[in-house]
């Protein structure tokens, strides 16, 4: 019996492998639908996939997530060629513009004050880890310093008390991966 991707190592957990199947034909389905009728799938419903972990076998989620990453950048540079052709190149270029000076605006802010916060009670990300990570990128988008898609997808923050909404970050961070996928 073939199988999509390896398993994982031994004594390592696997995705589910019904589910990555089941996932993969609506992939294939939808990158092979005529224009203006796939948009049941995104890049950005790609980046916000999940399989269930099964405790033995399955797929190793190394192998699934770097499939994934890849699909979501073909997916990405397909809504980017069908964003020019209805936009044009010039009203595309401006409104990655717009988007870029928006993540720019928000990260002028204060450092402890670029995000809402959560209450006392409640854990969001640890306000100092995020604004270092923030820096980062608003130093790529204001000066070409060097960031992956990688780096942005991957990262990571410690929880706190009265950290920084979790929401609020983590759109900021898919804002920005579209972004970078919307420019390549």
């Amino acid at each position: 019996m073939t199988s999509t991707f390896p398993a994982p190592r031994p004594g390592k957990p696997g995705y589910d492998i019904d589910e990555v199947e089941q996932f993969l034909e609506v992939a294939r389905t939808a990158y092979g639908a005529a224009p203006g009728t796939d948009g049941s799938l995104t890049s950005d419903d790609i980046r916000h996939t999940a399989f269930r972990v099964r405790r033995r076998g399955g797929y190793s989620a190394r192998h699934v997530d770097a499939a994934l990453e890849r699909l979501e950048e073909a997916f990405a540079a397909r809504e980017r060629e069908r964003a020019i052709a209805e936009l044009g190149q010039e009203a595309y270029d401006a409104e990655s513009r717009t988007t870029a000076q928006d993540i720019i605006d928000r990260l002028a802010r204060p450092e402890g004050r670029r995000f809402r916060r959560v209450n006392a009670l409640s854990r969001g990300y640890r306000a100092s880890d995020v604004d270092a990570f923030m820096d980062r990128v608003s130093r790529y988008f204001q000066e070409g310093a060097p960031l992956t898609v990688e780096n942005v997808r991957t990262i990571a923050f410690r929880p706190a008390f009265r950290g920084y909404d979790e929401t609020q970050v983590d759109l900021l961070l898919d804002t920005t991966i579209r972004l970078m996928l919307a420019v390549r």
